[in-house]
């Protein structure tokens, strides 16, 4: 009886689950120095392969490059129609092929070996051309294709994307590579978004809610009003951030005085403002803001001086929560 096509399913997620699990008893071989090579490289890493092995390279080298480091795929085919011209001496090439007898890979290796670049292959064929002549040879070979025929790629495709998302991490980690990093590669989409900085959406200059310590709580009220962020800031006169003044803050005062128009700022503000500097996160913000239970943070510098105010509704604008 035919397998069901849930069972057709669980068949090829359970195969492509355990080769990418054994590729984990392969790191102890050359890893480790092609982990260094790549490092060391001062060009491009340039990743190449045929068929549906080229399109786990592109997969590949658009991590590497979204990692912090730059990387390109070459279609082997298109290589030996001009595209060679690409390679340059400074270059680390990643060829990735499940036989390890593809034949445009293979007529590539003598210009890379003339311009004397390091070649690592990624292969799932150990005794193969290929693995033979490359400089490093990681081993992504699989027992058998996923597919019910044998035919389609699946298994040995899933264990040579997975073996580049590990070169990739650990070059990462290698080079240090920090979440301030990953934005600056990321600026757009939704990672760009949860990745923006506190200084990237909050309010500046005539924009910030802003008063002195003495300014009469009529002229407050009007400035709260006027900025429609549900706060104002207080500042000393060296522009340093003394307190803030909420609506809630304004519903106290309320409460414990009989003429509070009368009164000054410095009266009715909170001494211990809540803060945020300008190169924090915006997630970083947004859990702040939650965890107080407040809309708004004040940034400020590292004198303590008055930058900016960002408020929940700027994050919900951005569409990104």
């Amino acid at each position: 009886m035919d397998p069901s096509p849930l069972d057709a399913a669980l068949r090829v997620l359970h195969a492509e689950a355990d080769a990418i699990r054994a590729l984990a008893e392969r790191l102890a071989g050359d890893f480790a120095r092609v982990l260094d090579t790549m490092a060391a490289c001062r060009g491009k890493i340039v990743v190449t392969g045929m068929g549906k092995s080229g399109i786990i390279c592109k997969k590949i080298a658009a991590t590497l490059s979204s990692t912090g480091s730059p990387a390109v795929f070459l279609h082997s085919g298109d290589a030996l129609h001009g595209d060679l011209g690409q390679l340059s001496r400074d270059d680390v090439v990643v060829a990735v092929s499940k036989s390890g007898e593809t034949l445009e890979i293979l007529q590539m290796l003598q210009l890379i070996r003339r311009l004397g670049i390091p070649l690592v292959a990624l292969c799932g064929s150990p005794r193969s051309t290929l693995a033979r002549d490359a400089d490093f040879s990681l081993d992504v070979s699989v027992p058998e294709e996923a597919c019910p025929l044998g035919l389609a790629p699946t298994t040995s495709t899933a264990a040579a994307l997975a073996m580049g998302d590990a070169l990739a991490m650990a070059l990462m980690a290698r080079k240090g590579f920090k979440v301030e990093d990953f934005a600056t590669f990321h600026p757009a989409g939704a990672i760009g978004k949860k990745l923006l900085k506190v200084a990237d959406l909050m309010h500046t200059g005539t924009k910030i809610p802003r008063v002195s310590e003495t300014t009469p709580m009529s002229e407050v009220i009007y400035e709260m009003s006027r900025k429609r962020l549900g706060m104002t800031t207080v500042v000393d006169p060296e522009g340093r951030l003394a307190g803030v003044i909420s609506d809630g803050d304004l519903r106290r005062m309320l409460e414990r005085s009989a003429d509070p128009l009368r009164l000054t700022a410095a009266w009715c503000m909170t001494r211990t403002p809540k803060t945020i500097a300008a190169e924090a996160l915006v997630t970083s913000a947004l859990q702040r803001m939650e965890e107080l239970k407040i809309t708004s943070l004040v940034v400020v510098d590292s004198d303590g001086r008055l930058v900016g105010v960002i408020h929940i509704h700027d994050l919900w604008r951005t569409q990104m929560f």
